[in-house]
């Protein structure tokens, strides 16, 4: 049962996740052209010319990342999951427990998204998810989980491995385990909950390639909207 539960978590989480995304990574201005509004991930090959974000839209992606309506809710199911389970069992199962499961989750997801993108800019990386030009399922699913690892880095856009990516789903949990969790819990248990927040991503980029929001639909105009962050003379993207 705490396995299904688990599995629910990881797909709701996801779903959000890719709503939120789909914010940061889609441009919505402009053409309704699906393809149009794809940001590609092999500029070489495609002719798209990379240009990085702002500052000013990495700091408005960075504040619907982290206190947006997308994570809030994403955090209010889990909580919820969290109570049904009775994990922390300190916690209890009343009111009180599940504004502290909020209120952690809450925290462990703020942690870890500030760490990722404090990390990102330090390393002159781009934490903005790019969807797949490549045709075929096998190949985008490959695309959305190596690029829960992996960041752009530099004026070049050239994709390398993101310690950013891979540290910050841990430094939430490690956070939570030695800021607010019981005394019992320790680095093995931060660990693995990291674990399942790196999983967690991984669906997230996952429901990204695979969902979204036509720009003229209800969820479009609930995104934020940026400019392109691919450009090609010839078109619209």
């Amino acid at each position: 049962m705490k396995m299904c539960r688990t599995i629910l978590l990881l797909l709701l989480v996801a779903d959000f996740a890719a709503l939120s995304g789909s914010a940061r990574a889609q441009s919505l201005a402009g053409s309704g052209d699906f393809s149009s509004s794809v940001a590609s991930t092999t500029p070489a090959q495609t002719g798209l010319a990379y240009v990085r974000p702002t500052e000013k839209t990495r700091l408005r992606n960075y504040f619907f990342d982290a206190f947006g309506p997308y994570p809030i809710v994403g955090v209010a199911l889990s909580a919820g999951i969290n109570q049904a389970d009775n994990t922390p069992p300190e916690w209890k199962q009343s009111a009180g427990g599940y504004g502290r499961r909020f209120g952690s989750n809450f925290g462990i997801a703020v942690v870890s998204t500030s760490t990722r993108y404090g990390l990102a800019r330090a390393f002159h990386e781009d934490t903005l998810y790019y969807r797949c030009e490549c045709k075929g399922v096998l190949p985008r699913l490959g695309h959305a989980v190596l690029s829960t690892i992996t960041a752009r880095r530099d004026d070049d856009g050239h994709r390398v491995f993101s310690f950013p990516a891979l540290i910050a789903p841990y430094a939430g949990t490690m956070t939570a385990v030695y800021g607010w969790y019981p005394d019992r819990y320790g680095a093995k248990d931060a660990f693995r909950m990291g674990n399942y927040s790196l999983l967690g991503y991984v669906g997230g980029n996952i429901a990204r390639e695979f969902l979204y929001g036509r720009p003229h639909s209800l969820l479009s105009r609930m995104h934020l909207r940026h400019e392109p962050e691919m450009s090609n003379p010839g078109s619209n993207q």
